[in-house]
C-alpha cells in the first residue's frame, strides 16, 4: 500500500508488506472502521501466491501493477521459504503472518469494536458450522451475512454484481473471502468496490479453520516450516499439484526475483496539442485526437459499415480518427465507406499487400495520437469499449491492450495465446481444444475460462483488435514478411522486447463475425506454413526442424477434416511454399525507391582474409556505382586481408601498424563523408536490403542509432552452444542493445555524442549506453548472419574478451555490474524443461567467462568459425 508506514519488499515479483502481528492488525481494524476511502485487500503471499501473481504467472502484475485499480492491497509475509527470504533482503527476521493466524484475531477483536462481519465462501455446510461456533464463541460478534456461491456464479460478471450488491446492502466492514488462490484475489479486486467493505480478506480456507472443519498443523510443525507437509498428507488429492508441481517453480521465483522496492520512474506528458471535440464525427488530421483507429480492408463491403457505424458511436466519449487502408478491393468497399463515412481517410495500397503492409500504410497518415486502435473490418465495437481500452493502456501502463471478443451470439472467443514453442505444439496437436486445463507448457492457446473474465497480461492476441501506445508503433513496422497470419504474434513478440505489457481488458467487449480473410485449405495451408516462419525468425534450425515437426503431427492428425485438405502435403513440401497466398502489386505503384539510400560503411579488420571477401561481397556492387562508402580499415594485419579488399571495386582500403580496433574505428570515421554510417565486424554478412533499412531508419527525425537483428548461424557448433546461443536470443537486453551482433549504425546527430572512440574493449558496449532506449533501435529488417565460435574453448576465450570489456565499460562509466539483471533475464527466459536446461548452460559458461575476464589484455579471438564462415568479432 502507498501510504503505509511499513517495510516493503519484492519476493519472487510479488510486494510484500512487512509488519508484525499487532501493526497489522490494527491497521485493518482501523480501516474497517473508516469510511470515504478505498476498499482495502488484505493478502496472504505464499508460494501458492507467487505461482499465481509472481513473475511469470498468469496473473502477473494484474494486483501490484495495475493503477486501474480500484483497490489497495495490503500484503502479509506467510510462508517459511519467505520469512527467510525477507530475511536475507532486510537483515530482520520477519514473523509469518497467515490468514489462517490471523482470522480468529480478528473475530475477537471485531467483536470487541462492535465491526459488522460478513463471510463470503466456503461450503453451506461449514457456513453453518460456523455460524454456530459464532453463536457459542462470539455471542456479541455482529455477523451481516454469509455467501456461498458456486464457481458458476463466480465466474458470471452479473451474478457476481449482484452477490456484490447484497454484500453492500448487509453493512459488512469486514469481508471474510474465501474462494482460494487465485480466485479469492481476482474477484476482490473486481468486484471488491462494490460491496462497500471497507476491508477485504483472502484468507483462503478461513471459513474452515474458524468452522472446525480443517485442523491446524502442529506448533512443531509450523515452526520447521513443515506446515505443508502437514496439509498435503491430510489432503493429498487436492493439494498435490501445489506442493509437489507449482511449489518448487514458485521456490525459483522466489530466490531469484526477489528485491528491495525499486524506484518509480514516471512518464513525461505528452505535448501534443488535442484535436477538437467532435460528437458523432471523425476527428480530421488537424491536432492529436485521443485514438487513431486504423482498418485495413479487402472486399469487406459486407461489414465495414456496421464496423465505422459502431465506432462513430464512440465518438460520443472521445475524439477519433479512422483511417481506412484498401487492399485494392474489387467489391464496393471505398464506395460505401466515402458515401456514408465521408470523414474516413481512405487510402489505396496499390494492390493486396497483406494486413501487415495495409497497417504500415494506414501508420504513414495516421497523423498524430497517443494511442493507436488496429481492427478489422468484421468487428462490431461495443458501446464504451474504446474508453475502457484507453483507461487500461493510460492507467496500467500497458503498451498494447486487447478486448473481450465475442461470437454474433455473445459467446467469449478463446483469443489470448501463450508465445509458440515446441513443447506447446507438440501439446496442441495431440490435445487440440481438450484438456483445457493442461499446463501452460502444453498449450499455445489460453483455453482457461477463468483467464477472460478477469484483467490480465498475456503473451499475445488475435490480431483482429488490439490498442497500442504510439511511441511503440513508431518503433514496431509489422513485418510484411507475414502476408497473413502470424504477424500479430511478431508483432506482439517485438512489443514485448521493447518493454510493452500486453494487457487484456475484458470490460472493453466487441463482436468478431469473423471470415473477413476467408478460410479454405490454402489458407489454413499458410497459417500453419507461417507457424513455422515465425519460429525460424528467432530460432535455431535445430528448435525450428523440431517445431516443424510437431505441425506436421498436427495436420496429420487432421488431415482428414475438408478444410485441411493437402495442407500436410503443403507443410512437408517446403518446394511448394512460394505458391501459397501472397502480396500483389503493380509495378506502377510499387513503394519502394530504386534509388539506394546514402550512407558509409566502416568495416575494422585484423587478419581476416578468410572472412573479408565475403563480408565485402553484398557491398561492393553498392561502392562501386558510387551509392554508398566501403572503407576497411585494416589494423595490425600480418596477412593479405588489405590485399583481398583492394580486389573489390570502389571499397577504400586504410592500413596502419598498430593492431587496435578503435583506431580503425576512428581512422574509418577521419576517412568517411557520407552519413549515416554503419560500423561492421569484418566477420559478419550484411545484406544490401539489410543496410537500406538501416540507412532509412537513421534519417532526420528517426532514431539516432539502430542495427538489424541477428541471426546465428550455428552450423557445426557444439551443442552447448546451441544451448547458450538459445537463451542469450530470448535475453530482452540482447534483442534490444546495440551490441549484440557485431554490427551498429549511427546517424550523424547520434555521433555527435562522443567525438573518437574510447582506446578500451566492447565500443558497441559504449555506444549502446550514450543513448536512451527511445534513441535506438533494433530494426525489423533482414538479419545479418554471425556465427559464433565452434568450439566451446573458443567460445570461452571470447567470453573471457567479452566480460573484460564489459569490465572496462562499467569502470569508465562508473557503473556497477550488470550480473543481477543478466540473472533475472536468464530466469525470466525459462518457459519450460528445454528453455531451463538452456538457461543453466547459459549461466555455466557466463560464470566460466567471468572468471577468466581478469587477464593481460590480449585480444582473445575465435578462430574456429572463421575457417568455416562469417564470425565473431572484427579486431583487437
Amino acid at each position: 500500500m502507498e501510504n503505509l508506514d511499513v517495510n516493503k519488499v519484492i519476493l519472487g515479483g510479488t510486494p510484500v508488506d512487512l509488519m508484525d502481528p499487532e501493526p497489522a492488525l490494527e491497521l485493518i481494524l482501523d480501516r474497517a472502521g473508516e469510511l470515504g476511502l478505498p476498499p482495502m485487500g488484505v493478502a496472504s503471499v505464499n508460494l501458492d501466491h507467487l505461482h499465481h501473481f509472481g513473475v511469470g504467472g498468469r496473473w502477473e502484475g494484474t494486483l501490484h501493477a495495475d493503477p486501474a485499480s480500484t483497490v489497495e492491497w495490503l500484503y502479509l509475509l506467510d510462508g517459511a521459504p519467505l520469512v527467510s527470504q525477507s530475511q536475507r533482503l532486510t537483515g530482520h527476521r520477519w514473523p509469518r503472518l497467515a490468514g489462517s493466524d490471523l482470522a480468529a484475531p480478528l473475530l475477537t477483536r471485531a467483536e470487541q469494536l462492535g465491526l459488522r462481519v460478513g463471510f463470503l465462501g466456503g461450503s453451506a455446510e461449514n457456513q453453518r458450522l460456523l455460524a454456530r461456533k459464532i453463536e457459542e464463541e462470539h455471542p456479541r460478534l455482529l455477523v451481516a451475512g454469509m455467501w456461498s456461491p458456486d464457481r458458476d456464479e463466480l465466474a458470471s460478471a452479473e451474478r457476481s454484481e449482484q452477490i456484490a450488491k447484497d454484500i453492500a446492502a448487509a453493512g459488512a466492514q469486514i469481508l471474510y473471502v474465501g474462494l482460494g488462490k487465485p480466485r479469492q484475489e481476482l474477484w476482490i479486486d473486481r468486484y471488491g468496490a462494490s460491496t462497500g467493505a471497507p476491508v477485504l480478506l483472502a484468507f483462503g480456507a478461513a471459513v474452515d479453520f474458524l468452522a472446525g472443519r480443517v485442523q491446524r498443523a502442529p506448533q512443531w510443525a509450523s515452526e520447521h516450516g513443515l506446515e505443508w507437509g502437514y496439509r498435503l498428507a491430510l489432503e493429498p488429492k487436492r493439494l498435490a499439484s501445489r506442493y509437489l508441481i507449482d511449489g518448487p517453480q514458485a521456490y525459483i521465483k522466489l530466490r531469484t526475483a526477489s528485491c528491495t522496492v525499486p524506484p518509480v520512474v514516471r512518464e513525461r506528458p505528452s505535448s501534443a496539442s488535442p484535436a477538437p471535440r467532435t460528437p458523432g464525427q471523425f476527428t480530421g488530421l488537424e491536432g492529436s485526437p485521443d485514438v487513431v483507429a486504423v482498418v485495413v480492408t479487402y472486399n469487406s463491403g459486407g461489414n465495414i459499415g456496421r464496423l465505422l457505424d459502431s465506432l462513430r458511436a464512440e465518438t460520443e466519449d472521445l475524439t477519433l480518427r479512422v483511417v481506412v487502408a484498401d487492399n485494392s478491393s474489387s467489391d464496393d468497399t471505398v464506395e460505401i465507406i466515402r458515401r456514408g463515412n465521408p470523414d474516413a481517410i481512405v487510402l489505396d495500397t496499390g494492390g493486396n499487400l497483406g494486413y501487415s503492409a495495409g497497417i504500415n500504410i494506414a501508420m504513414r497518415s495516421a497523423g498524430d495520437a497517443p494511442a493507436v486502435l488496429v481492427l478489422n473490418p468484421d468487428l462490431r465495437v461495443g458501446r464504451g469499449s474504446l474508453q475502457k481500452m484507453l483507461h487500461r493502456l493510460r492507467a496500467s501502463r500497458a503498451g498494447a491492450v486487447v478486448p473481450r471478443l465475442t461470437d454474433a451470439d455473445g459467446a467469449t472467443s478463446r483469443t489470448l495465446f501463450r508465445e509458440p514453442g515446441v513443447t506447446r505444439a507438440f501439446g496442441d496437436a495431440l490435445l487440440g481444444r481438450h484438456a483445457p486445463n493442461r499446463p501452460g507448457w502444453l498449450a499455445t492457446i489460453d483455453l482457461s475460462p477463468e483467464s477472460y473474465a478477469h484483467p490480465h497480461t498475456v503473451d499475445w492476441a488475435t490480431g483482429a483488435a488490439l490498442m497500442v501506445r504510439r511511441n511503440l508503433t513508431d518503433s514496431l513496422e509489422w513485418d510484411e514478411s507475414f502476408f497473413l497470419y502470424s504477424e500479430e504474434t511478431d508483432f506482439f513478440r517485438r512489443l514485448r522486447a521493447l518493454g510493452g505489457t500486453v494487457w487484456y481488458e475484458p470490460a472493453a467487449t466487441m463482436v468478431h463475425d469473423g471470415g473477413g480473410s476467408g478460410s479454405s485449405a490454402k489458407l489454413n495451408a499458410l497459417l500453419a506454413v507461417n507457424r513455422i516462419r515465425y519460429i525460424r525468425k528467432y530460432h535455431s534450425s535445430v528448435y525450428a526442424a523440431a517445431f516443424r515437426g510437431a505441425v506436421v503431427l498436427s495436420e496429420a492428425l487432421r488431415c482428414w477434416k475438408s478444410d485441411r485438405r493437402g495442407v500436410l502435403q503443403t507443410v512437408i513440401d517446403e518446394g511448394s511454399w512460394p505458391q501459397l497466398p501472397g502480396p500483389t502489386r503493380s509495378d506502377s505503384t510499387d513503394r519502394r525507391s530504386t534509388e539506394f539510400p546514402a550512407g558509409a560503411v566502416i568495416i575494422p579488420a585484423h587478419n581476416e582474409r578468410n572472412v573479408i571477401a565475403r563480408a565485402l561481397a553484398p557491398l561492393a556492387p553498392l561502392a562501386a556505382s558510387g551509392q554508398i562508402e566501403v572503407i576497411v580499415a585494416c589494423n595490425g594485419c600480418t596477412d593479405n586481408t588489405a590485399e583481398i579488399a583492394r580486389t573489390f571495386e570502389g571499397v577504400t582500403v586504410l592500413e596502419s601498424g598498430e593492431a587496435s580496433k578503435p583506431g580503425a574505428l576512428n581512422a574509418g570515421d577521419t576517412a568517411a563523408s557520407l552519413w549515416p554510417r554503419l560500423y561492421l565486424d569484418a566477420d559478419v554478412q550484411i545484406s544490401p536490403a539489410a543496410l537500406r533499412g538501416v540507412f532509412n531508419a537513421l534519417v532526420p527525425g528517426g532514431p539516432l542509432a539502430a542495427r538489424p537483428a541477428v541471426h546465428y548461424d550455428l552450423r557445426g557448433a557444439h551443442p552447448i552452444i546451441h544451448s547458450y546461443y538459445q537463451t542469450r536470443s530470448r535475453l530482452p537486453s540482447v534483442r534490444n542493445g546495440l551490441w549484440a551482433g557485431g554490427v551498429y549504425g549511427l546517424s550523424e546527430m547520434g555521433h555527435r555524442r562522443f567525438k573518437r572512440f574510447p582506446d578500451r574493449t566492447a565500443d558497441d558496449l559504449f555506444v549502446d549506453r550514450l543513448f536512451a532506449p527511445s534513441e535506438k533501435s533494433v530494426l525489423d529488417v533482414e538479419p545479418v548472419v554471425f556465427c559464433p565460435p565452434r568450439t566451446l574453448r573458443d567460445q570461452i576465450a571470447v567470453l573471457h574478451r567479452v566480460y573484460r570489456g564489459n569490465s572496462e565499460q562499467n569502470a569508465a562509466a562508473g557503473q556497477a555490474t550488470t550480473a543481477r539483471q543478466t540473472l533475472t533475464e536468464v530466469l525470466r527466459s525459462v518457459r519450460g524443461p528445454l528453455t531451463a536446461a538452456n538457461a543453466a548452460v547459459y549461466l555455466g559458461l557466463a560464470i566460466v567467462g567471468r572468471q577468466g575476464a581478469k587477464g593481460s589484455g590480449v585480444w582473445e579471438r575465435d578462430e574456429s568459425s572463421r575457417v568455416l564462415g562469417p564470425t565473431g568479432s572484427a579486431g583487437p
